[in-house]
């Protein structure tokens, strides 16, 4: 398998790790291997690292619970969050879901109307207590959102310039 890069968010961009991957099975499409690997974590209502590896350890039992949690505390914690900066390019963002009782997504796509028109997106479910999966896509420059529309979470921030 081809080197990739993985990518660890910290602190307001991503920091960069060579890794040669052992085995093929470790990404589950060819067009993932000369990507970059961008890892989030998904508990309830929120992704973890997008929310500085804060783990505010919501009480949800349902989606309609995230969406008060998001009302009362989603302006202050989006202020609180980081922005993904990338370049343009291949990236693969694995997903995992760390302890939600049911089943999430992920969704990516452009920030605003004619951003979601123009720019790629990459979206996808089936994502079971303690299961990762990996979204592939190819960046282009623009400003994104990501977040999980069936375990409701702020919409965090990703740009792509350069």
């Amino acid at each position: 398998m081809k080197n990739m890069t993985r990518r660890k968010f910290i602190g307001g961009s991503v920091a960069s790790m060579g890794l040669l991957l052992a085995t093929a099975g470790s990404i589950n499409t060819a067009a993932a291997q000369n990507s970059e690997v961008i890892e989030l974590t998904q508990t309830y209502c929120q992704f973890i690292e997008s929310e500085n590896e804060t783990d505010h350890k919501f009480d949800a039992a349902s989606a309609s619970d995230c969406e008060a949690i998001n009302d009362k505390t989603g302006v202050d914690r989006l202020a609180q969050s980081k922005t993904i900066e990338l370049k343009p390019g291949s990236y693969t963002f694995r997903v995992t879901n760390r302890d939600v009782d049911h089943s999430l997504g992920f969704y990516l796509r452009g920030d605003g109307l004619v951003n979601k028109a123009r720019l790629p997106k990459v979206s996808g479910g089936g994502l079971t207590k303690g299961v990762t999966k990996d979204y592939n896509i190819t960046l282009k420059p623009g400003e994104y959102v990501y977040s999980c529309p069936l375990n409701p979470t702020i919409d965090y921030k990703l740009i792509v310039s350069g």
